[in-house]
This record gives C-alpha cells, sequence and structure tokens, in this order.
C-alpha cells in the first residue's frame, strides 16, 4: 500500500511516495506544471507505476492557521483529483515544509541550483511523513468532509 504526497505549486508539483509498507516517505520527483491534462497523465501515470491507494496533498495554510489564496488553490487542486481519480485524496496543514526541505538540502551541501530542483519532492516527502506516522499510531485525523486536516 502506497500513499503519494503532492505539494502542490503554481509552476511544479512536488511528489514523494511512501514504501510498500507505508512507514517511510521518499522523495520522488518534481513535475513542471503543464496545464491540468498533462498533469493529470502523468501523475496517472505514476499512480500506476507505483500502485497508489491514497493521496496526500498539502495545504500551505498561514501561519496563523488561515487558508490564503495558495491553500485555497491547493484546495481547489485536491478537488480536481478527487473528481478525476477513483483514489481518496486527504488534504493536510504543511505550513513551512518547503522551508523545512530548504534547511535539510542545505545541510546536506551541493549546489544550490541542485537543492532548488529537489526541494518540492523534499518538502511532500516532509508532508507525508507525519500522516504516516500518525497513521501507523492510529490517531484519529482532524477534519471534516473525510477529510484530514493535520496540524505541524
Amino acid at each position: 500500500m502506497r500513499i503519494l504526497a503532492i505539494d502542490p505549486g503554481e509552476r511544479r508539483l512536488g511528489l514523494a511516495v511512501s514504501d510498500p509498507t507505508g512507514l517511510i516517505a521518499m522523495p520522488l520527483e518534481v513535475i513542471e506544471r503543464a496545464g491540468w491534462a498533462k498533469d493529470l497523465a502523468r501523475l496517472r501515470h505514476i499512480l500506476e507505476t507505483y500502485q497508489i491507494v491514497e493521496i496526500v496533498v498539502g495545504l500551505p495554510l498561514t501561519g496563523a492557521g488561515t487558508a490564503g489564496p495558495q491553500a485555497q488553490a491547493a484546495a481547489r487542486f485536491a478537488e480536481r483529483l478527487r473528481s478525476s481519480l477513483a483514489l481518496p485524496v486527504t488534504e493536510v496543514d504543511e505550513r513551512y515544509s518547503t522551508a523545512a526541505a530548504d534547511r535539510s538540502l542545505r545541510e546536506t551541501g551541493g549546489r544550490r541550483a541542485t537543492r532548488r530542483l529537489r526541494r518540492d519532492a523534499v518538502a511532500a516527502a516532509l508532508i507525508l511523513q507525519p500522516y504516516l506516522d500518525r497513521a501507523r499510531r492510529n490517531e484519529p485525523l482532524r477534519g471534516s468532509g473525510g477529510d484530514a486536516m493535520l496540524a505541524p
């Protein structure tokens, strides 16, 4: 059972996938956005290749926990996935995941351009790992409408 996490941005989609046991999140790739039809086709290929059973979409809430324009766009993206795919799509709070990904990549070293290319996939893994940890501990997920909204 693998879960795919998506860190949706205006220009890129950062992707991470769980291992088959659902314990560990691993950065997968970054997709340059090319329009809904092409993005969805690429995602369908990944879903099939990795036998994905669930999708987690990060919502970049504000520091106060409210949904600004970016979180609203991410929620619309999640809704489009729900209406296009026969898989559960869960939205989770992903405040600060990109900043944490930047810190993590800086610590590993390497060229700045290379780090920037991997950042969104690392951010997706940082979104997915707490979700996997809570699921493993059978902690209740907060939210409504079947979607979980997890606090950082």
